[in-house]
């Protein structure tokens, strides 16, 4: 497995701290949550004196990106690009690299990449490791994709030297299961001035849903609500996202779609200021998500300022608290919430939009990071 190194290594300066981040797809990219707070975090530690080195993997790293900043360095390695291995196969030969190009401190994120926390530790370098959600709690992993989080995970509360959760309830998980505390670091939004409206959308007039189709994220109990919405409503409905061809999900979805005209399916958008314009006029943002911490996508949406109907879970009452609606697992809650959100006299919209600029903008998260990672350096590499 060889290490190829995609774009020119810059020149550091003396003197300032080299951090290496392990276990995302890479800088630029824009696949998830971990891959959009390092499109913040990298460049906020360079502002601030840092040598940022980004490992990833050529598929999903764009070297032409416009906002790609030329002072993080971007290394490519290689693996195997495979659902199961992809993340232990990568995260290993990102750690192999780091034990030749030594820095000064490790951001690892997920925890499959805590098998390889010991090669660190032996080569004398602190690691800071974001946990990430209880992945081996959900329904897409296999047994053995299970069994893999679950022994990276022990191996992570055994040899990181810092660990940072991103919602409350994760800490006092960890804390439960493995004896562990750790620092509580959520995902932030911003809000933007450049978003675009859908030109065959009536803004406040849709009900919007953005997820991977994928169970834990409540697709089948929204879909089963999504024809009851539209006739209570008299709304439409949108559903941003998408699964593999032939997935039950994916059928069911276009199946809806195809019956309904006021049922919307666009599959996955990447042009984030449409995205963004989706969420900043939706009626209501319908927020499925069952599993895991602070989600990347209900902080955004709050942050737009959306009306949010969510699942009733630890995780999305604890971001929201009561700025938005909840709904059990059923078609029936879903569409009560939805109504209910509808008529609440209060301006939710204005009420997310100021809980997320409170607790959840992207300026605490990169100051919060870099005084964790501050904290891990040797005393004679510390920052002044």
């Amino acid at each position: 497995m060889g290490i190829t190194l995609r774009f020119r290594m810059p020149k550091r300066p003396h003197g300032r701290p080299i951090v290496a981040i392990i276990g995302t797809r890479g800088y630029p990219s824009y696949y998830g949550g971990f891959e959009t707070a390092v499109r913040k975090i990298a460049p906020d530690l360079a502002d601030r004196e840092w040598s940022v080195r980004v490992y990833g993997r050529s598929a999903t790293v764009r070297g032409d990106d416009p906002d790609l900043d030329p002072r993080v360095e971007s290394v490519i390695t290689r693996g195997l690009d495979s659902r199961s291995l992809s993340t232990l196969t990568f995260g290993l030969s990102s750690v192999l690299h780091s034990l030749v190009h030594k820095p000064d401190v490790a951001l690892v994120m997920n925890v499959a990449n805590g098998f390889w926390l010991p090669l660190l530790r032996l080569r004398g370098i602190p690691t800071v490791v974001n946990v990430d959600g209880i992945e081996w709690h959900r329904d897409k992993w296999s047994r053995l994709g299970k069994a893999v989080f679950k022994w990276g995970a022990k191996f992570t509360a055994k040899f990181a030297d810092e660990l940072v959760f991103d919602a409350v309830a994760i800490g006092d998980f960890w804390q439960r299961e493995f004896d562990r505390t750790g620092v509580f670091i959520p995902y932030g939004g911003e809000s933007v001035t450049d978003a675009l409206s859908d030109p065959h959308l009536t803004a406040e007039q849709y009900v919007l849903l953005v997820a991977r189709f994928v169970p834990e994220n409540s697709i089948d109990v929204f879909l089963d609500a999504a024809q009851a919405i539209t006739e209570k409503c008299d709304v439409d409905v949108v559903l941003v996202g998408a699964a593999p061809p032939g997935d039950p999900l994916q059928d069911k979805a276009e199946t809806i779609a195809a019956t309904n005209p006021r049922v919307h399916l666009t599959g996955h958008i990447s042009d984030d200021r449409r995205l963004f314009g989706l969420w900043s006029n939706a009626g209501v943002y319908f927020h499925g998500h069952t599993v895991g911490g602070t989600n990347p996508a209900l902080v955004q949406a709050m942050s737009l300022g959306s009306r949010v109907v969510a699942r009733d879970t630890v995780y999305n009452r604890e971001v929201l608290a009561d700025t938005g609606h909840f709904c059990g697992d059923t078609a029936e809650s879903v569409v009560d919430a939805v109504v209910a959100a509808f008529n609440d006299p209060r301006d939710l919209k204005q009420e997310t939009r100021r809980r997320a600029a409170e607790f959840y903008s992207w300026r605490l998260v990169c100051d919060r990071y870099a005084d964790t990672l501050a904290q891990r350096l040797r005393p004679q590499r510390r920052l002044a």
